[in-house]
């Protein structure tokens, strides 16, 4: 497998960790470290570790996952969108006492949103795994590529986002929200129409 085949795999699989990393920097109050940090951490280990958790499974067990593992995506990312469109309608304060986010639960780069995030932006990584192991190819470098490339679209994802959040304000919480349903539909539809 040559570097430039690695390359463009790695920024395939990286473009539905852009998209949600634009739909979180939007509808983020205010960026911090700490969000770029976890966000991008998160995506790149979890971009990294389905390739080679897909090469250790093997054919069977991975064939069988990949006839749900669209709607698992479809699922996370769709109820993620709906949780993000319910508190933008029902939050009234953009801001705390201090300037602070607002409860953890609506920042989705903690908790089990973070998690959610990251295994439905990761699952077709999963596959990538399978089919280098088919080709009986080392799994490490192309899984570091894949990882860090997912890490690097998901921090200038989260750039663009928050610009596109100062565009257009409140309004970047339904923006995110759709971007995410829709980007679960978009796994959805493709799946079941290959």
């Amino acid at each position: 497998m040559s570097d430039f085949t690695i390359i463009a795999l790695a920024v395939g699989l990286a473009m539905d960790a852009f998209a949600v990393a634009i739909a979180v920097g939007a509808t983020l109050p205010q960026i911090t470290f700490r969000h770029y940090f976890r966000l991008s951490f998160h995506f790149g280990l979890f971009q990294f570790l389905m390739p080679v958790i897909g090469w250790f499974l093997g054919s069977q067990v991975t064939q069988e996952f990949a006839n749900y593992d669209h709607w698992l995506a479809f699922a996370l990312l769709s109820s993620i969108g709906v949780k993000m469109l319910h508190d933008t309608a029902t939050h009234r304060d953009e801001s705390t006492a201090r300037g602070e986010l607002q409860a953890s639960v609506k920042d989705p780069t903690r908790k089990w949103s973070l998690i959610s995030l990251s295994i439905a932006t990761s699952l077709d990584a999963l596959a990538v795994g399978l089919s280098v192991a088919l080709l009986e190819v080392e799994i490490i470098y192309p899984s570091v590529v894949i990882g860090l490339v997912a890490l690097l679209f998901t921090l200038i994802g989260m750039r663009f986002g928050a610009q596109l959040g100062r565009w257009i304000g409140k309004a970047a919480g339904y923006c995110g929200g759709v971007i995410l349903i829709v980007l679960g539909l978009k796994i959805l539809i493709s799946e079941l129409l290959a």
